[in-house]
């Protein structure tokens, strides 16, 4: 396994550029008025919440994988990515904070949409179908299992909510309300054909994408780009091959490369004696957690490249 070639970084310190804003996992800052640096943290938010221990060697890994699905994805849709070095734009003594974990990137005019494409029924989808049978306002066959792959990729868009809080699921015409309905039908059926050649590309090395969410930007020229981070295990569930027919047959979640190891931990951890109401601050993650979850990080982006 690789090892992570810099100490763990909860949060990023840059005195030589402005800050933007701090994420759940990146911290941004202002590279004069066209370009962002992102520096991905090795911050770990489950429901939303900011856990307190770094996961060693994830924002490395996150930055790899993004590096790696926007180089497979170019011929489909333009990306962020400058190709400048991030290390260019930062102090000789605050380049180990950026080497290997961030990106220098355009500045868009971001779209506050959330391109969320699920291929298999799971998490919030698999509980609004078993009321619904429908996700999102797409109705969907009777029968179906949870973990059961969809007919057809389907689009279940959601708006993105203020630091803290949940995004909200919405339906495609909530959507074009919002942008329009050219952008809309754009990012919709962009966001498809994307998770289409990503899942293939997947399968063949033996994973799974269950479910990605994109997120998309304008330039000034009002060209829509895909930005922030693309298909890595913080923004995507990936599963497996290997153990899901097993899960589907008995009606479980699949074995999952994603942070589902780190949630399926905190929905029966204990703060003063109770459940955990996944509200700050969260229960303190054991070391095994963190170095389990470190090793599902590693483990994804190897199979992917290998």
């Amino acid at each position: 396994m690789t090892q992570p070639s810099t100490p763990a970084l909860h949060t990023s310190a840059l005195t030589s550029l402005p800050l933007l804003a701090r994420g759940k996992v990146r911290d941004n800052y202002a590279v004069g008025d066209d370009r962002i640096l992102m520096v991905a943290s090795d911050r770990l938010s489950a429901f939303d919440v900011i856990m307190g221990e770094p996961i060693p060697g994830k924002g490395e890994l996150l930055t790899q994988m993004a590096l790696f699905w926007f180089g497979k994805l170019g011929h489909i849709c333009p990306n962020h990515l400058t190709g400048d070095a991030p290390e260019s734009v930062v102090t000789p003594a605050e380049v180990p904070q950026v080497r290997g974990r961030s990106m220098l990137v355009k500045r868009l005019k971001p779209i506050l949409v959330e391109a969320v494409v699920r291929g298999y029924l799971a998490g919030s989808g698999w509980k609004e179908y078993q009321e619904s049978q429908s996700v999102c306002g797409v109705p969907l066959p009777a029968g179906l299992t949870n973990a059961a792959q969809l007919p057809e990729p389907i689009y279940t868009p959601a708006a993105k909510a203020e630091m803290g809080d949940h995004d909200e699921n919405i339906t495609f015409e909530r959507t074009v309300e919002m942008i329009g309905p050219d952008l809309a039908t754009r990012i919709r059926d962009l966001s498809i054909h994307i998770y289409k050649e990503a899942a293939r590309i997947a399968l063949a090395k033996g994973m799974i994408i269950a479910d990605t969410k994109f997120e998309f930007g304008l330039t000034p020229e009002g060209e829509l780009v895909l930005m922030d981070e693309v298909l890595t295990p913080d923004s995507s569930r990936y599963w497996p091959v290997e153990g899901y027919a097993e899960a589907l047959a008995k009606g479980e979640n699949p074995p999952s490369y994603d942070k589902q190891f780190v949630r399926d931990w905190l929905e029966q951890a204990k703060v003063g004696g109770k459940p955990w109401d996944k509200t700050a601050p969260a229960p303190r993650l054991p070391q095994d957690v963190i170095e389990k979850t470190a090793a599902k990080y590693r483990e994804a982006l190897e199979r992917l490249t290998a």
